[in-house]
């Protein structure tokens, strides 16, 4: 029987039935045929799809409902499962006209069928920071150490490949669930409300658990580390050639391609370069294996590793933790924010009589007041009140207003007089003007302290007044800082752009101490070079 399965919806056409109506009976009939191929059944009839579907515990469907949703897992559209007509029970010429069909999972409905239930299983899973998991870890790259060294004793090359696969297990499982728990402590910071006592309750047990893992990775990371830079490159290609030549003796012959007809000739075996050697790619993957667990452990110059970055987030997890617990502190003891502020002005709304009072509290909350530009007479406003004129009447119908004929003449109530002294501000624009003079020159001074004619070294500096040495200090602490592990060489410029600094690693240099009038300066010792820049070297 050709399978061929039409897929006018493209690759993802197999997942159709997941969201289609009547998918609760699609999604019961593809669990039926995973089950059954678990148990090595391969083919199912109507009937007995039927049985698993009443055996199962849900909804009894009919047989009606079961043939129409098994044509529609079998239509060229989604090709989830593949039909062909049931002769093994044909007793008599009429049989051969009644329809009797067996159904088998196509490769594609199997695959989406499986993804489909790790969906599922992904949605409620919840990580965990396995400790245990580094010192299996390291338990089994010792055992590899002794066992992949050859000795008098021959290579024990089935307690190799069992490491590996254990090794390969618990690094996934650590590495997967290190990635979980971090997403699910995201979320319980990004949470806004939460009742206190359960959140200070889980706060207080997840900070000694973060505390409790990241000592351990401390430890455990630092040996496993250690364990992976004894392995060289040529032991590395030993064991995962060992663990490929185990695994290529079970890997399973051809098989028939999805599109190829049953009654065709058998293929010749080809010996051409072109058959896939499963050995050479079993060796590869196993190496790609062996390279993921050592970046995740080892940091090289250019990178660094996944062990190191998760202790860094777990560590960042804490004060963030701290942040909510404070934010929940806050809420509960009524601190105002506009949050509390919003919610307040609501219970006000909703304790009101009237909308007409709800207007007046509408206004002045947003100070919505009118206009203060125009004043009236008390007798315009009585007559303003008794005419009780709404806001659709027009202007040309509503009654007229009295204004001051001063209002008219100067646009104004207030009368002029004579106008307010201007303060005479020279003196204290001088005083500024000197003060800020004395500043620049003594920056300037101090630049001129510690410029060098080349590069020497920190250790060769005199005595510096304070403040050119809080200038040096905070040039040479942005110089360290731009001085990367893997750098060796750097260069930097103040915020003005008139002074810069090349800063180079002495490596072997003993400390060097330098005096200050606040005290000892003391650290390894550098070379530096601090110089002018631009218009400020003329």
């Amino acid at each position: 029987m050709t399978e061929t399965v039409e897929q006018p919806n493209g690759a993802y056409a197999p997942f159709a039935y997941a969201t289609a109506p009547n998918s609760a009976l699609y999604r019961r009939i593809m669990h039926t045929f995973v089950r059954a191929k678990e148990r090595f059944t391969v083919h199912l009839r109507p009937e007995d799809i039927r049985s698993a579907l009443e055996d199962d515990g849900g909804i009894s469907v009919t047989d009606a409902a079961v043939a129409a949703a098994l044509d529609s897992l079998a239509a060229p559209t989604w090709g989830n499962l593949v039909a062909f007509p049931d002769s093994s029970r044909v007793t008599a010429i009429e049989d051969f006209y009644r329809r009797r069909m067996l159904y088998q999972l196509s490769h594609a409905g199997e695959a989406a069928e499986r993804a489909l239930r790790q969906f599922d299983d992904s949605l409620g899973a919840r990580g965990a920071l396995q400790a245990v998991a580094l010192e299996d870890i390291a338990i089994l790259l010792r055992s590899l150490v002794s066992l992949g060294k050859p000795g008098e004793q021959p290579i024990d090359e089935a307690r190799i490949h069992q490491d590996l696969r254990s090794l390969r297990d618990r690094f996934t499982e650590l590495a997967d669930n290190a990635v979980l728990f971090m997403g699910s402590v995201q979320r319980s910071i990004d949470l806004q409300a939460a009742d206190l006592d359960a959140f200070l309750a889980y706060k207080d047990s997840l900070i000694g658990y973060l505390e409790r893992f990241i000592a351990d990775l401390v430890t455990r990371g630092a040996q496993i580390s250690a364990l992976l830079r004894r392995f060289s490159s040529h032991d590395v290609q030993r064991l995962c050639t060992i663990a490929a030549r185990r695994e290529a003796q079970d890997a399973a012959p051809g098989l028939i391609s999805a599109g190829a007809s049953l009654e065709a000739p058998p293929v010749p075996e080809r010996t051409d370069a072109s058959v896939p050697d499963p050995l050479a790619d079993l060796t590869v993957m196993w190496l790609r294996r062996w390279e993921g667990l050592t970046d995740w452990f080892v940091a090289t110059p250019a990178r660094e590793s996944e062990a190191k970055l998760l202790r860094a987030r777990a560590r960042s997890a804490i004060p963030a933790l701290l942040a909510v617990v404070a934010t929940l502190h806050d809420r509960h003891s009524g601190r105002s924010d506009r949050s509390a502020d919003f919610l307040t002005l609501a219970s006000w709304f909703s304790a009101l009589p009237d909308d007409e009072a709800r207007h007046r509290l509408w206004r002045g909350a947003f100070g919505l007041a009118p206009a203060r530009h125009l004043s009236t007479n008390p007798e315009t406003e009585e007559a303003w009140e008794h005419a009780r004129v709404g806001p659709s009447t027009q202007w040309a119908e509503s009654p007229g207003m009295q204004i001051s004929s001063q209002l008219r003449r100067t646009g104004t109530y207030e009368r002029r007089g004579r106008q307010n002294r201007v303060t005479d501000r020279t003196g204290a624009k001088a005083l500024l003007a000197d003060r800020a003079r004395e500043q620049s020159e003594q920056t300037a001074a101090a630049r001129r302290r510690i410029l060098t004619d080349g590069p020497v070294r920190l250790s060769t500096f005199a005595v510096l007044d304070r403040q050119s040495f809080h200038l040096f200090l905070a040039l040479l602490g942005d110089g360290l800082a731009a001085l990367r592990p893997d750098l060796d060489h750097a260069e930097i410029y103040t915020s003005d752009g008139g002074l810069r600094l090349t800063i180079t690693r002495l490596p072997g240099a003993p400390p060097m101490r330098l005096e200050t009038v606040d005290g000892a300066l003391s650290g390894p010792d550098h070379l530096v070079d601090i110089g002018l820049v631009g218009l400020a070297a003329v």
